[in-house]
């Protein structure tokens, strides 16, 4: 390896040791980054990869709030903003018990070239906070986001950080964050995206993520002339991404059989029935086991990490980080899997991305093939500042747009540095030069 990277890795981990996840990204990253590294001696002359590792600012603050039984309960927040070399910070705010520094610092890092590869004018940041909105009344939530954004609105601004939803984090969630904040700050501005569209939200912004992967997805395959239609399609989750990719993916001809929550997998050999997924999870916010009383003829197994054990032709993961393992991407090649594209962020251990990558296999990594949600929200901060709204059709050829040049940068950059195929490199390289670049250009700052 680089003696450089080797370096800047070895003093991270010394630095971040308790910070498992963003350790896991960081390494991606740079492992990949070898053969720029190589030919730009530039980069570590002017410290880049120390810098760049190294969020701008991180803050932490206590949220307290009052639940129904007027209970006073106190929750940490967090926003990472972790480099502005672009534009102003962009990436979503996560809601999520699991909710820590060393997965928002994670989440950020891979937000930074994510956001490079959508080709708009945005940095990488994410924030949260170890809030479980699941089980709470919306009362509970209102006052919980109040909170949140009471010392949040002193760090974002439509110029300077732009958060978005993220797990745990939804339309209402947002309505309550901006409207708290739109109170602070005596101004309706775009400081938040994913918001209403009857106060100033964009179409297609919740379909946008699945769509996105698919719209990716699709144009990968060309590559070994491979076709959706009548593909056997695997899919984790039954989130928004979940579901849009799903809702895409079909309307190529594919055929979706399994689908997940956090408890299990349903399967489906006729094709998971979408409606009847949205009505379970979207409407009536319940279980995926349910899926089974409304479908005769469908199974459901118990244990979510069990899907990857169905055969399929594509492996859409869309759930969490790390759900997919060396063993799990094993029994997937060996039931014929052929793609597999990341919905969810990291959903795959780096042994089994190489594993997919050694083995031929195509393979989209998350902070490409899923940036279709960061790229909407780019084109609704672009109406926001315009005072304009477009059409479903406009945004959507929009976004398939970003998402086709997404693919062909990483693919070209891929091609350039003799890792053809390896979209893993060919998106760290894309996302990672033109960051360099602005910093490099702007200085020592």
């Amino acid at each position: 390896m680089n003696n450089y990277i080797s370096k800047v890795l070895e003093e991270v981990r010394r630095k971040d040791a308790h910070q498992p996840e963003f350790l896991q990204a960081v390494s991606e990253v740079l492992y990949s980054l070898e053969p720029l590294v190589a030919v730009h001696p530039e980069y570590e002359e002017m410290s880049l990869l120390e810098r760049i590792v190294e969020p701008e600012r991180t803050v932490i603050f206590r949220v307290p709030w009052v639940d129904d039984n007027g209970k006073v309960q106190v929750n940490r927040g967090y926003r990472v903003q972790y480099n502005s070399a672009l534009g102003p910070y962009k990436g979503g705010l996560r809601f999520h018990p699991t909710v820590n520094l060393s997965i928002l610092k994670f989440l950020g890092f891979e937000q930074i070239f994510k956001n490079s590869l959508t080709g708009t004018p945005i940095g990488g940041g994410k924030g949260g906070a170890d809030f479980d909105p699941k089980g709470k009344s919306d009362a509970e939530v209102m006052r919980f986001c109040q909170s949140f954004m009471a010392e949040l609105y002193r760090h974002i601004g439509a110029d300077t950080d732009v958060p978005a939803g993220d797990i745990g984090v939804g339309g209402r969630e947002i309505g309550y964050l901006f409207g708290y904040y739109k109170k602070l700050m005596n101004e309706h501005t775009g400081v938040l995206t994913g918001r209403g569209l009857s106060y100033g939200g964009s179409l297609v912004r919740k379909e946008a993520t699945g769509y996105g992967l698919i719209f990716f997805v699709k144009e990968m395959m060309k590559i070994k002339n491979y076709n959706l239609n009548g593909a056997k399609v695997v899919i984790s989750g039954s989130g928004n991404v979940a579901i849009y990719a799903h809702q895409k993916a079909t309307a190529y001809g594919a055929r979706v059989v399994a689908m997940s929550d956090s408890n299990g997998y349903v399967y489906d050999k006729d094709g998971i029935d979408l409606d009847v997924i949205k009505q379970i999870k979207e409407v009536e916010r319940k279980r995926i086991s349910e899926y089974v009383a409304r479908r005769p003829g469908a199974k459901y197994i118990e244990g979510c990490k069990r899907i990857w054990e169905v055969p399929c032709d594509v492996a859409l993961p869309c759930a969490t980080q790390n759900e997919l393992d060396l063993e799990d991407a094993k029994t997937l090649i060996a039931n014929g899997c052929k793609v597999v594209g990341e919905g969810a962020n990291m959903p795959c251990t780096m042994e089994a991305a190489y594993h997919f990558v050694n083995n031929g296999i195509l393979y989209a990594p998350g902070k490409a093939a899923n940036a279709g949600g960061v790229a909407t929200s780019a084109l609704e901060m672009a109406q926001s500042s315009q005072r304009m709204f477009w059409s479903a059709a406009e945004v959507e050829k929009r976004l398939e747009d970003i998402m086709v040049n997404i693919f062909r940068s990483a693919n070209a950059a891929a091609k350039e540095y003799g890792q053809e195929n390896n979209f893993i490199t060919g998106a760290n390289i894309a996302g990672f030069k033109k960051v360099a670049d602005a910093m490099i250009a702007q200085g020592i700052v």
